[in-house]
Parts: C-alpha cells; sequence; structure tokens
C-alpha cells in the first residue's frame, strides 16, 4: 500500500485528519458528558462512574503500549502485507465505531457500562496509534507534515464544537431531565465517526518497507520456545523504554502530559461547576463548552504561527491565556454579579483559543520525533513512540478522573462548592510544570530541517568528522547524547549511547 510518489494536498490532508473528528470529538463528550449522565441518569455515584473511566483507561493503556510494537512490525503478517502495517487497523476500526452506542444507554449495571467503556477505548487505540503514525510514514516534508497535522486539528476542532454544542442543542430540545438526548447524540456520533475512519483509510498510504525489512521477511522464521517468547516481552519493554532517551522527546511528553492533563481536569468539572456551583442550566454549560468553534479559525492561524515562531511560543501563550481564563473563573465563583453569564462566555471563548493552540502544537511536534531518534537508533520506530505517548496520556488521564470522582463525592457532589477551586489551583500547577518545559523546547521549522540534513549526509556515507558545529550542537540538544556517540555501528552504539551530551 505504499504510494510514495504521491503528493501531500489539502483533499488528502483533510481525508487523514477526519479521523481526528472521532480523536476530537469522543473523547470531548466522554470528559464533558460522561460522569454527568452516570451520576444523573443511570444512579452510580461519583467513585463508580470516575472508577469506569479509570480502570478502562488503564487496561487499555496497557493495550495502548503494545500496540506500537505490534503495528511497527504488522508488515510480516499478510493482512499487513495487503492493505498496510498501519492503515488495515482503520479499515477494520471504522464498523467498530458503533460500540460508541452503547455508552448511553440506561438501565444497565456497572459492569455493563465498565465493559462497554473499556471496548470503546480499546478500539479508539486500535484505530488512533497506528492512524498517528501516518504524517511520518506519508512524507519527510516539514511544510508537509504541517500540512497534515493542521488539517487534522482543524478537524479536530470541528469535532470538539461539535461535540459540545450538538449535545447542548439535544438537551434544550428534549430537557434537562430526558436521557434520549444523550443516547441520541451517541448514535449521531457513532455514525459519524465511522464514516471519518473509513475515509482516513481510502485516502492514505504508507512509506516503502526498508532494505532490513524486506532481509527480515525474507529470513526463514523458527518456531519460538517459551524463554524466548518471555525474553522477547522483556526486550519490547526495553524498547519503549529507549524512547525516554531522546532528550526531546522526553521534554516532549512532559509537556504534552502536565498541559492535557491540566485540561482534562478542567473539561470533567466544568460541568458539575457550572450546574452545582454558579447554578446555571446544564444546557448553558453545553453552550459555553461549544466556544470551541472559535478554535475552527485558530487552528487555521496556529498552522500559520508554528512555522513561523516555532512550538515552544504557541506552548507560552497557550498557557498563559488558559491560566488567566482559569483566574476568571475562580473571580466569578467567589464574586457572583449581574453580568455572569455574559463573562462566562467571554471566558470560555478566550480559554478555547488557548486550549485549541495546546491541542494543535503537540500533534503537530509529534511526527518529528521518529527523525531524531533515527540517529541514535537507526531504526524508524514510530509505532513506539505513538504506544508510549498514548499509554502515558491514557495511565494520566484515569489517574485525574478517578481523583475528581473522590473529590466530588467528599466534596457532597450537589453542593461541590469546593471541587472547582481545588482543581483550578492544581490545574493551573500543571500548566506551570508544562510552561517551564516549553520554554527550553528547541524542536522547530529551522532546527528540524538542519538535523535532518545531517542524518541525510551521514546516510550518504559522509564523515562524522566534517559536521558543522551548529549541526553537531543542534543534534546533542535535540538528543541528548555526545554526536560522537552517535550513528555508529548498533554494536558499537549498545556500548556508547549511555553518555549523555553536555548541551545547555
Amino acid at each position: 500500500m505504499s504510494r510514495t510518489n504521491r503528493k501531500i494536498t489539502i483533499p488528502v490532508s483533510i481525508g487523514y485528519g477526519l479521523t481526528d473528528i472521532m480523536g476530537g470529538g469522543a473523547f470531548t463528550v466522554i470528559g464533558a458528558w460522561l460522569l454527568f449522565f452516570y451520576t444523573t441518569f443511570v444512579g452510580l455515584s461519583p467513585v463508580e462512574a470516575a472508577s469506569i473511566v479509570a480502570i478502562a483507561r488503564i487496561v487499555d493503556a496497557v493495550v495502548s503500549l503494545f500496540m506500537g510494537s505490534f503495528t511497527d512490525h504488522f508488515y510480516k503478517n499478510p493482512l499487513g502485507k495487503r492493505f498496510g502495517r498501519r492503515r488495515f487497523f482503520l479499515l477494520i476500526g471504522a464498523p467498530l465505531m458503533l460500540v460508541y452506542i452503547l455508552l448511553w444507554i440506561t438501565g444497565m449495571s456497572f459492569w455493563f457500562y465498565l465493559a462497554v467503556y473499556l471496548a470503546f477505548e480499546i478500539i479508539a487505540a486500535i484505530v488512533l496509534i497506528p492512524w498517528e503514525t501516518l504524517p511520518s510514514e506519508m512524507t519527510k516534508d516539514f511544510n508537509s507534515r504541517t500540512k497534515l497535522s493542521t488539517c487534522r486539528m482543524f478537524l479536530s476542532a470541528s469535532g470538539t464544537f461539535l461535540a459540545t454544542f450538538i449535545p447542548g442543542l439535544l438537551i434544550s430540545h428534549f430537557g434537562e431531565h430526558d436521557p434520549h438526548a444523550y443516547f441520541i447524540n451517541g448514535v449521531v456520533f457513532a455514525v459519524l465517526f465511522m464514516v471519518c475512519v473509513f475515509i482516513s483509510w481510502k485516502v492514505t498510504w504508507e512509506r516503502e518497507l526498508t532494505p532490513e525489512m524486506l532481509a527480515e521477511l525474507e529470513r526463514e522464521r523458527q518456531p519460538r520456545t517459551f524463554a524466548e517468547k518471555i525474553t522477547a516481552v522483556g526486550s519490547l519493554f526495553k524498547e519503549y523504554f529507549s524512547t525516554l532517551k531522546v532528550r526531546a522527546f522526553r521534554k516532549h511528553l512532559a509537556i504534552y502530559l502536565f498541559s492535557f492533563t491540566a485540561k482534562d481536569v478542567y473539561n470533567t468539572v466544568f460541568v458539575f461547576f457550572c450546574v452545582y456551583c454558579l447554578n446555571v442550566s446544564p444546557s448553558l454549560s453545553g453552550t459555553l463548552l461549544s466556544m470551541s468553534i472559535v478554535g475552527l479559525p485558530v487552528t487555521l492561524l496556529a498552522g500559520v504561527a508554528i512555522i513561523k515562531f516555532g512550538p515552544s511560543r504557541l506552548y507560552v501563550f497557550a498557557y498563559t491565556l488558559m491560566m488567566l481564563c482559569l483566574v476568571g473563573l475562580f473571580m466569578v465563583y467567589q464574586f457572583p454579579t449581574d453580568n455572569k453569564v455574559t463573562i462566562l462566555v467571554v471566558l470560555a471563548a478566550l480559554y478555547q483559543v488557548g486550549r485549541c493552540v495546546l491541542e494543535f502544537t503537540p500533534w503537530n511536534v509529534f511526527p518529528f520525533i521518529p527523525d531524531i531518534d533515527e540517529m541514535i537508533t537507526r531504526q524508524r520506530r514510530e509505532g513506539l513512540f505513538a504506544a508510549v505517548m498514548t499509554f502515558s496520556r491514557k495511565t494520566t488521564v484515569a489517574i485525574a478522573t478517578f481523583i475528581v470522582g473522590v473529590m466530588l463525592q467528599e466534596g457532597g457532589f450537589v453542593k461541590g462548592s469546593q471541587v472547582q477551586p481545588e482543581s483550578a489551583v492544581n490545574t493551573i500547577a500543571m500548566l506551570l510544570i508544562a510552561l517551564w518545559q516549553a520554554v527550553t523546547f528547541r524542536l522547530n521549522k529551522r532546527t528540524h530541517k538542519i538535523f535532518v540534513d545531517e542524518v541525510e549526509r551521514l546516510k550518504a556515507k559522509g564523515s562524522k568528522q566534517d559536521v558543522t558545529p551548529e549541526a553537531r550542537h543542534i543534534v546533542e540538544d535535540l538528543t541528548g547524547y555526545s554526536y560522537d556517540d552517535l550513528w555508529n555501528e548498533p554494536q558499537q552504539a549498545d556500548k556508547k549511547l549511555s553518555r549523555p551530551a553536555q548541551v545547555n
């Protein structure tokens, strides 16, 4: 399924990005409404509802961890040879999106909701992890990857808007005490997700197999003993930990986890805060969340800004704006006013600007991380990095969601008056940690080009002694290793890649 001669056009980029209507939309609805739905209409306690999300995401995180390596090696499978090692999972995942409907029915037990939510999380991982690697598969060009990621995030913002706007409309139409609004919302989005994933499968492609992959396919595969299988599992975990040796990825992962977990806490608490602390209706809460529509033009502007200014400045802008809005919400809570609704709308719109830039940036950076890893390992391990990011993300959001559930229950749930202030403090603290990492993050269009040019020079048998001082510095800064210890023969690299570079 490799078509490396194809160009990254706008229609192709849109087709690729459609899957993030599911990635952005499904989990926006879940984050904003699922705990509210389960505690209000299903009859679960806050801890029970939060534990469903926490348990399912921890199990899913483990599945996701293996999924990355599985897709990296799926080209050895007959299905992978025919349909692609990444794209095959989009093809089978499309019809499975209909499981999303089952999340929003009433009258079932705790174990039913746990099983269904676990199933949907795993299905989403099966689709998203290989899908996230496709920009690295389809092109090496910075601008082309940015085009793919910009379309992706524009459509993710569209999904986020739809996921907040449509529930608000349905709740207004059916009434605030009718669970059918949530069920119909689930049906609409499940069908939409199925169509989007199928289109992404149809328009994307993968890179040609490398000579090393082809040689491995030709090598006779011998049955392995149980001890060899255990050793292989141990080697797999060693590979996962090896991703953390890449300095740029460590910083990228820290920024991603702290800022996105902060966003998750905000999303989970927001409806409870509006309904039980500010005494506004669920439909108005949905309207405030639907201010995410501002993300559509902001995403396009962010696509231009990341090329011109680099990701570090975008992170700083996003975190600063989001923290100011959190302070504003806290002030509305502390000092009620007759203009409360107007102020909330303004704060919600500004927050969504920051949130959109926050969500846009890390997934524009991610496709370039495997390029840096290639200098260290001389391998292409996109799936491995996608799995580590997904595993880490789902583990932290599971913990955060469960903690919010405990806070709600301890706070008396209906009163809820202390949940938002405590959550606001925790959210701001996480954003500050992410901001600290972002200001020293130096991967951008210019440094990436110098880095890739150096890799290509070495691939063409260029001498390491001919490296320029600037290229040496950039390589050492992004990898975290001394340049002299990189791009050696594998047996030499294994012995020497323990000495970090001294780069300020």
